[in-house]
């Protein structure tokens, strides 16, 4: 099974929707595929943050039957025999239900969470899975001028690396990460106890995007896109240090940073 083939079906893997043996082809290639096992781990860690997050849309428990109640049929009788108040009541119950399910159909659409939102959710998933013991990075080194090596011929795009040290956000090292469908190149900073990790991949050409600062499941977030790139950077730095730090990235790597609260 290729990649391309894995990747496909891993959605339907995930939710046990899956065939035996196209199970057991993907349980087969993931221990040898550092991409797509990352990937894997990414989606069940989402899974996870996305139940047990307010974006979580759960009826009420009794909805079903309730629904079910008013569409049930009443007994065979001639609608001509049917006294005038039966006759209301039916109709107001038609209605009540109708619209309980438009209600319902419209509060599943709000619900549903928006690309950038789910994008957000992946990025948190991601630094939460790296902070787990032997996940951080894939290279070790504060020179940047080992971690950005370390990346050629891993990815289509080199990434900028900075050490921020005199700043006082140090560069721990590098890892390749798979976020918006794509592999993206991962650096990760410290600063005391404290890691930062900033995902970056190509943007659209010439795209400019405003800094923009979120807060998600106790994570700070801060996203930009300039110079043909993509950066996400997530920690639980408050968010006084780490627009710091996005201000201290974006000056070294040649920039001006425009910021816009959310």
């Amino acid at each position: 099974m290729t990649c391309k083939e894995m990747q496909y079906l891993l959605n339907a893997y995930s939710d046990g929707e899956l065939d035996l043996i196209s199970s057991l082809d993907i349980e087969q290639h993931l221990p040898d595929c550092i991409a797509c096992n990352r990937l894997y781990q990414n989606q069940q860690t989402l899974k996870a943050a996305l139940k047990s997050s307010d974006l979580y849309f759960q009826p009420p428990a009794d909805l079903q039957k309730r629904v079910q109640a008013v569409l049930r049929k009443p007994e065979v009788t001639p609608t001509s025999s049917l006294r005038p108040n039966r006759r209301r009541w039916l109709v107001m119950a038609a209605s009540l239900s109708g619209i309980m399910l438009i209600a319902w159909s419209l509060g599943r659409i709000l619900s549903l969470p928006s690309a950038d939102e789910l994008l957000a959710q992946e990025v948190v998933a991601s630094h939460i899975r790296s902070l787990m013991p032997g996940h951080l990075t894939d290279v070790v080194s504060s020179n940047q001028h080992t971690v950005k090596p370390w990346f050629n011929g891993k990815l289509d795009f080199s990434p900028p690396v900075e050490d921020l040290a005199a700043n006082d956000f140090k560069l721990v090292g590098g890892r390749l990460d798979y976020l918006n469908n794509r592999s993206v190149a991962t650096l990760i900073y410290q600063r005391r106890d404290h890691y930062i990790n900033v995902f970056i991949w190509p943007s659209s050409a010439n795209a400019i995007e405003k800094a923009q600062n979120l807060s998600r499941q106790g994570y700070n977030i801060l996203h930009w896109t300039r110079a043909n790139m993509t950066f996400w950077a997530v920690s639980d730095l408050n968010t006084t240090e780490l627009g710091d730090f996005g201000r201290f990235f974006q000056n070294v790597v040649g920039f001006t940073p425009i910021y816009q609260s959310q």
